[in-house]
């Protein structure tokens, strides 16, 4: 998106942001998943259950990048549980298993800067019975809606340079890289290189259906098969498409309308790709974006499930038809496919829409079925990649 011009100057300016005043501070609240359950830091009902998993012994590599610890006995770490549980920013919350209520690990919302919107999520620590579990996936969910629901612009995730595993999983969980900022801090008489990565307000609609998308039971059910990394990539190999964000979801309506308004009188109803409001298809869907000019000029709308990746809708700007984009819209939902895995692709089109049948069947496509819904008729189509 190009930047705006001053009127009198003539010099590039950032856009107006919309809501300019503070934010809400975060509370000390209660959210709940289905794996885990946020609340607020207890050092007297958490500090046991942490210090199980947290104090002694092999444990050592739990604080290696944290700015205090390791703990060798219980009692300094009831400090620390205490302090932690008084401030306010940072501010503290335990996480607990959903089923058994056991603190299994913490984190907090820091740096809160109310003014610009701007808010961290740090001080990170997940005992062995939360490592590499979907709790420790969901735990950074609910956090991350907690804070874009109240108003924050920037979502913020900082680390050791040296942390690996940290860095890792910013980029699963969507955070995209920023830099690296040098000698940025002392911590525990060591050098600590800052790497910097952040979530904006308008990526959250895509990066929140991804996190819900791996955490459906109909996924972890199935051994995972969606991989979270994987669906959070905002690039799609060998197509020059980008993951669209909230600031395209006029463009997309307009897209939309444009390329399936031709097929009203053919159907006889609404196109149902129009049945849907721009802003709910980028909340449950993957949308990706071909730009002409500046412009969103074709639109490719996924819906990966466990087991094959629907091909929700295709459109292409009527004044950019015929030039290939289509075609390298519908190569793009292929490779789409190979990157998370799946070898099987379907969609649907109306059983009235002849061309658009067969311009798929020409392209790999066969007819499934047929649906027969109270208002139309729908032909189910497929594909398998070797």
């Amino acid at each position: 998106m190009s930047p705006d011009r001053d009127p009198v100057t003539g010099l590039p300016i950032g856009h107006p942001v919309a809501l300019t005043g503070p934010a809400p501070g975060p509370e000390r609240v209660r959210l709940d998943g289905r794996q885990v359950t946020i609340v607020p830091l207890d050092a007297e009902a958490h500090g046991a259950d942490l210090a199980e998993g947290a104090v002694g012994p092999g444990r050592e590599a739990l604080w290696q990048y944290m700015a205090t610890g390791p703990f060798d006995d219980r009692e300094s770490f009831r400090a620390y549980l205490a302090a932690c549980e008084a401030s306010a920013d940072p501010l503290f919350y335990a996480i607990l298993d959903a089923r058994t209520g056991k603190a299994i690990g913490h984190a907090s919302l820091m740096r809160i800067d109310r003014t610009n919107r701007v808010i961290e999520v740090g001080n990170i620590l997940y005992t062995p019975a939360l490592q590499r579990t979907p709790g420790a996936t969901e735990a950074m969910r609910l956090l991350a809606g907690y804070v874009f629901d109240l108003g924050y612009r920037r979502y913020e995730w900082k680390c050791n340079a040296l942390n690996a595993p940290s860095r890792r999983a910013a980029e699963r969980y969507g955070f995209s890289y920023e830099g690296l900022f040098r000698q940025g801090m002392i911590v525990k008489g060591r050098n600590r290189d800052t790497t910097w990565f952040s979530m904006l307000d308008g990526e959250w609609p895509q990066i929140r259906q991804a996190f819900d998308r791996w955490l459906a039971p109909a996924n972890l059910d199935g051994g995972q098969r969606l991989r979270l990394g994987a669906l959070n990539r905002t690039t799609i190999p060998g197509a020059a498409l980008r993951r669209a964000t909230a600031a395209d979801e006029a463009a997309l309506a307009a897209l939309q309308e444009a390329a399936y308004a031709p097929n009203r009188p053919l159907l006889g109803v609404e196109p149902v790709p129009l049945l849907t409001p721009a802003a709910e298809v980028l909340a449950r869907y993957e949308v990706w974006l071909a730009d002409h000019d500046g412009t969103p000029a074709g639109a490719l709308v996924l819906d990966p499930e466990p087991d094959h990746l629907m091909v929700w809708s295709v459109s292409v700007d009527p004044a950019r038809q015929g030039g290939g984009l289509g075609n390298a819209l519908l190569a793009a939902a292929e490779a789409r496919s190979r990157d998370l895995d799946l070898s099987e692709l379907r969609l649907y089109t109306g059983d009235k829409l002849a061309r658009n049948i067969d311009w798929y069947a020409r392209r790999g496509y066969a007819t499934a079925r047929v649906e027969d819904l109270p208002d139309r008729r729908l032909v189910h189509m497929h594909k398998r990649l070797a």
